[in-house]
C-alpha cells in the first residue's frame, strides 16, 4: 500500500481500514454514463479489483457523459477501455473487462464482496437481483433520465417489486449522471470499509417545480 498515495482517505478511516479495501471485489455491470462514473470515483479508492462486464462498443453520442472515453475510442469495447483507465490511475487496483452480457458472465458462478448497477435495462437489473441474492452478495442500484435519478444499496429488499417494462430513451445531462454515480460510489465505498450505511432504502433525487434539488427516501420491505 502507498501510503502517500491514500493519505487523505487514511486521515478519514485509518490504516488498517484502507489496508482491507485492498482484499475486496467490485463487479460493475455497465460501463456507460454510470459506469464509468462509479468507476472512476472508485478507481482511486484502493479496492483491490474492480471489474467491468459489458458488450457495447463507445459510440460518438456516448462520449459527453461517459467519462471515461474520448473519440479516438469509438468503436472499441467500452469494457476494455474503462478497465485501461482504472490502471492508468495508478493506485494499484486490478480490473478485468468481460466484454460479454452479465447473463453469459455468471455462468462462471463469480464472487465479489459487492455488485454496482450500472445499466440502462430493468430485465438486467432483475438478473442482478436474483445473483445477489442467490450468491449472498448485496448490490446498489442506480439510474438516472433527465434531471431525475433513483438510488439503492439491496442487501435483504429485493428488486421485483418493480415491474420489469420496456423505457423509451430520454434526454439526460451529463452533471446528473455524475451525481448520482458519485451517490452509489458513496453507499460502495461506505459499505467495503464497513462503516455505517443505511440498506434497503430506495432513493428519488429530482428537481422540483421550483428548480429546487430534493431527496426523497422510502424504506422497502
Amino acid at each position: 500500500m502507498e501510503r502517500a498515495y491514500y493519505s487523505r482517505q487514511i486521515m478519514l478511516w485509518g490504516e488498517e481500514t484502507q489496508k482491507k479495501l485492498a482484499q475486496k471485489s467490485v463487479l460493475i455491470v455497465g460501463s456507460g454514463g454510470l459506469g464509468c462514473s462509479v468507476a472512476l470515483a472508485l478507481s482511486g479508492s484502493g479496492i483491490g479489483q474492480i471489474d467491468i462486464v459489458d458488450f457495447d462498443k463507445v459510440e460518438l453520442h456516448n462520449i459527453h457523459r461517459q467519462v471515461l472515453f474520448n473519440k479516438e475510442d469509438c468503436g472499441r469495447f467500452k469494457a476494455e477501455v474503462a478497465s485501461e483507465k482504472i490502471k492508468l490511475r495508478g493506485s494499484g487496483a486490478k480490473s478485468c473487462a468481460y466484454c460479454i452480457s452479465f447473463e453469459e458472465h455468471i455462468k462462471t458462478e463469480p464472487k465479489y464482496d459487492l455488485i454496482i448497477d450500472a445499466t440502462d435495462n430493468l430485465f438486467v437489473r432483475e438478473q442482478i437481483n436474483s445473483y445477489a441474492k442467490k450468491s449472498s452478495i448485496p448490490w446498489i442500484y442506480g439510474s438516472v433520465e433527465e434531471f431525475n435519478a433513483q438510488v439503492c444499496l439491496f442487501e435483504k429488499a429485493s428488486f421485483n417489486m418493480f415491474a420489469t417494462k420496456e423505457v423509451e430513451p430520454k434526454g439526460i445531462a451529463a452533471p446528473m449522471v455524475m451525481q448520482t454515480a458519485s451517490f452509489e460510489a458513496n453507499l460502495a465505498l461506505r459499505y467495503l470499509a464497513g462503516l455505517k450505511v443505511a440498506s434497503d432504502i430506495f432513493y428519488y433525487l429530482y428537481y422540483n417545480d421550483e428548480g429546487e434539488f430534493e431527496i426523497k427516501k422510502f424504506n422497502l420491505k
